[in-house]
This record gives structure tokens, C-alpha cells and sequence, in this order.
């Protein structure tokens, strides 16, 4: 597939943008998701045993051990293997999905296909979704998609849309006329479903609308209020041009999962994914009660498995669960299903 960027770009790009991730304070500066604004009505009288809980559900026609999913992160150049293989042994020992990133370096040569084909191969029986930006679905060929899809096995193929990143990213481009009609040709010929999602600055209900026209029944919010792409995109230009203007550009978490939930109707079967700066399993059930039907999140669990290896991330994950269960138990929900019902408050 021709583009105007080198495979070698490509790759050195996607290294620069994990290594930022992990060393610098990326996260949005004063905007938050805002979920530090709501609780969950505590239950005195849950009347349930804490033993009744059950945080399993489906996802992608697979079930999973909790509404949680590591969101698409990385691949496509030397480290990747190495991390995407930790993710996926962690996510296939939890039962809970994991993402790629972007396969576009795969499209463009073969040097670190292992670091995408590594996690199938890792995690045979999780849902694993494939990445591919929505510049590159301009011009994606049925050939070049269905090759994504089984470079990784993938149960689905996540768009990422990202306008903000390729407008401030310095080789980025910013050339969206079409995108729409490629996701719309991607929903109509992929033997799997297509995941649309933003990278951090938000779904509105408009946009969610005109996908759902076009036939997408996955939605990823990726609201504003956790890591800025476009802090990372600031910090990788030289000083001089480094006007924060855009740091904090996007809709906040909370914002987008209600606009995008709003679409959902008895004849719509619209799933939702809630991303976007979520850092506890709290937040996580939080989002679920608010419309989502499963949390993910990326850089927090990329920082834990830095930190201290695959059983720092276990740990972590244990840590949501195990707090995802307290909110059940507190909130006399049972099921997924319950939690989702629980009711909320908004505090000032």
C-alpha cells in the first residue's frame, strides 16, 4: 500500500511514541474525564453474598472473565515483541481482550510482523482486536484488510480516528475526505466486526450517529482526561514549536460515553467501548453503569508492565477486578447486567 511515510519512519515513530508514554507526564493538564464528578448510590441492604458476584460477560462473541480490556497499544518495531507478548500472556491467563497497535509497518514490510503475530499465537482464546488508522482506510484495499485481520487471527478490526494527532504529529497526515465511506466499505466486506475509536479526544454524538448509519456497531468513546496524543505529538517536535494550545483539545469522558449512548436504541444493537483516562476498577464500573458495555484502558497497564514485568500487570488488574467486585457487592449487583442498572449520583 503506497504512503508517504518510509517503513523505517514508520517504526522509529511508534518506538519514540511508547518510550514517551512510559518517560514523560503525557496525561491531559487540566481537563479530566469527568467521573471524579459521579458516585454510585451505596446500598446498605445489598442483600447479596459477595460470593454471588459474577463480573464475567461477552465480548466479540467470546466470553471474558471481566468488562475489561487492555486498548490497543503498540507493535511494528524492535520492543514491541516483548511488550505485545507480556500483554497477551497476562490477557490469556485473565480472560480479557487485548488490542494491537496500528498494523500499518506490517503493511509496509515484514520486519516486525512477529510483533503482531506474537499475540495470537500467545493468546489463543481471548478476543484480540487489529488496529489500523483512519487515514490509511482511505485508501485500504479488501487485499490489505483482510490481510490485517489474519495477520493476528483478530476477532475484530479496530479504526482508530485520529485527526488531532495527524494534524500536530510532524510526518502526520492530515487527509480525512473519505474516511467515512472506507469504514462503511470495511463494515460491509471484513468477515469480522469493525471497531470504531477515537485515541483520546472524544466520540461525539454526531460522529456516532453517522457511524451507525453507516453500519458500525462498535463504538470505542476514548474520551478526553487521560493521556493527550497530542501532548505526545507536542513533545516530539523541537521546543520551538511546541505551542500547548492543543494539549487538552477533546471531549471528556463522560461527555462522549453519554452522546454515544444515547444512540443506542431497541433496534440498534450498538456495543460501547468506554477508554480514556480510566485508572481504577472503580471509574471502570462507573462507566458501565453509564452506557458502556466494557472499560479499557492502555497506558496505566504499559506503565505497570515496565514497572515490574507481567506479574506487576496481574497484580494491577487483580487490584480492578477486585474493586469491580466491591462495587457489585455495594451496589447489590449480581450480574454485568445489574451494574449496568445501578443507580448514579452527581456530585459538585
Amino acid at each position: 500500500m503506497p504512503g508517504s511515510r518510509s517503513p523505517r519512519t514508520t517504526s522509529s515513530r511508534k518506538k519514540q511514541h511508547v518510550e514517551l508514554a512510559v518517560s514523560r507526564d503525557v496525561r491531559f493538564q487540566n481537563k479530566l474525564t469527568g467521573l471524579e464528578r459521579i458516585e454510585f448510590v451505596h446500598n446498605a441492604l445489598p442483600e447479596i453474598d459477595l460470593s454471588e458476584v459474577d463480573l464475567s460477560t461477552t465480548f466479540l462473541g467470546r466470553t471474558i472473565r471481566l468488562p475489561l480490556m487492555i486498548s490497543c497499544m503498540t507493535g511494528g518495531y524492535s520492543d514491541a515483541l516483548r511488550i505485545n507478548r507480556g500483554f497477551a500472556s497476562v490477557c490469556e491467563e485473565l480472560q480479557i481482550p487485548l488490542g494491537v497497535g496500528s498494523q500499518r509497518q506490517a503493511l509496509e514490510n515484514s520486519r516486525y510482523l512477529r510483533s503482531f503475530t506474537a499475540v495470537r499465537a500467545c493468546a489463543p482464546t481471548i478476543p484480540v482486536i487489529g488496529n489500523i488508522g483512519a487515514a490509511e482506510v482511505v485508501r485500504l484495499g479488501s487485499a490489505d484488510a483482510e490481510r490485517l485481520v489474519e495477520m493476528t487471527e483478530a476477532d475484530a478490526l479496530a479504526v482508530h480516528l485520529n485527526p488531532l494527532q495527524e494534524f500536530l504529529q510532524p510526518e502526520g497526515n492530515p487527509n480525512f475526505r473519505g474516511v467515512l465511506a472506507g469504514v462503511e466499505r470495511l463494515v460491509r466486506t471484513l468477515p469480522v466486526p469493525v471497531i470504531v475509536k477515537e485515541i483520546g479526544a472524544g466520540i461525539s454524538g454526531d460522529v456516532a450517529r453517522r457511524l451507525i448509519e453507516c453500519g458500525v456497531r462498535y463504538i470505542d468513546v476514548a474520551g478526553a482526561g487521560g493521556t493527550s496524543w497530542a501532548g505526545i505529538e507536542l513533545l516530539r517536535r523541537p521546543q520551538k514549536d511546541r505551542s500547548s494550545a492543543f494539549w487538552d483539545w477533546g471531549i471528556p469522558l463522560v461527555t462522549s460515553l453519554r452522546e454515544v449512548a444515547a444512540h443506542r436504541t431497541g433496534s440498534i444493537p450498538l456495543t460501547i467501548v468506554a477508554s480514556g483516562g480510566i485508572s481504577n476498577g472503580i471509574e471502570a464500573a462507573k462507566c458501565l453503569a453509564l452506557g458502556a458495555d466494557i472499560a479499557a484502558s492502555a497506558r496505566v497497564f504499559l506503565l505497570a508492565l515496565r514497572k515490574g514485568g507481567v506479574r506487576s500487570l496481574k497484580r494491577l488488574i487483580g487490584q480492578w477486578e477486585e474493586e469491580m467486585r466491591g462495587v457489585m457487592f455495594l451496589t447489590g449487583s449480581t450480574t454485568i447486567s445489574d451494574l449496568k442498572k445501578a443507580p448514579l449520583t452527581s456530585i459538585s
